[in-house]
């Protein structure tokens, strides 16, 4: 009974993290709409991703023990995604709008870090979490390129999501330096490590509650 019980309260705890984890980046490609503050978004949008994969992934790689599970984590946020997206698709948004799977690389270099240090906890924290962090802001970048046109886009399906007073009177360029990439893989590189170690401990915290 205590295996049966200790299976379903992690797979529990995978789907209410996995759901999480899409609601919390349902927003990925939305830097898009936001055309005054674009890059602010992009890097704000990259950090929040990093993290919520990083935690499911984590938590799903020490619970299985198999490396492949980190991408399959980030397959399962994908999906969800998906499906929250093609809503948007059917009231007309475009199609290249739908969020490219992303997470996907940086899972599989989470899983190859688990793997290569023969599933070494802390390890999977350092260089997994610095691994993901500097790298999903980068494959991010892949939904800016693979939209058509994003400021067309932007004001063809316009979002506001300001009211008039703080609407910016002049876009907002040059914002981080240039580079929203180098600035979301810098705080993601930090941030990352805390949030793989909370996705490890999650883990343990679980058995013991599933043991006492």
């Amino acid at each position: 009974l205590m295996v049966w019980l200790r299976r379903c309260t992690h797979y529990l705890f995978i789907v209410v993290v996995a759901v999480n984890s899409t609601l919390l980046t349902i927003n990925a490609g939305d830097y898009i709409f936001y055309t005054d503050w674009a890059w602010t978004s992009y890097t704000v949008f990259s950090i929040s991703q990093t993290l919520m994969l990083l935690v499911g992934a984590c938590y799903y790689l020490t619970f299985t023990g198999v490396p492949g599970t980190a991408t399959y984590y980030a397959l399962i946020m994908t999906v969800y995604t998906w499906i929250a997206k093609a809503a948007w698709f059917s009231l007309g948004y475009p199609y290249d709008f739908i969020v490219t799977p992303v997470w996907l690389p940086s899972a599989m270099l989470l899983g190859l870090v688990y793997w290569a240090t023969k599933k070494n906890k802390h390890s999977l924290i350092l260089f997994g979490g610095v691994l993901v962090g500097m790298s999903l802001p980068l494959f991010n970048m892949v939904n800016l390129i693979t939209v058509a046109d994003p400021l067309e886009t932007a004001f063809k399906y316009p979002r506001p999501t300001l009211p008039p007073y703080m609407t910016p009177i002049e876009p907002q360029v040059g914002k981080f330096y240039n580079s929203p990439v180098a600035l979301g893989a810098g705080a993601g590189a930090v941030l990352g490590c805390t949030m793989a170690a909370l996705g490890v401990k999650l883990n343990t915290w679980t058995y013991r509650w599933m043991a006492a």
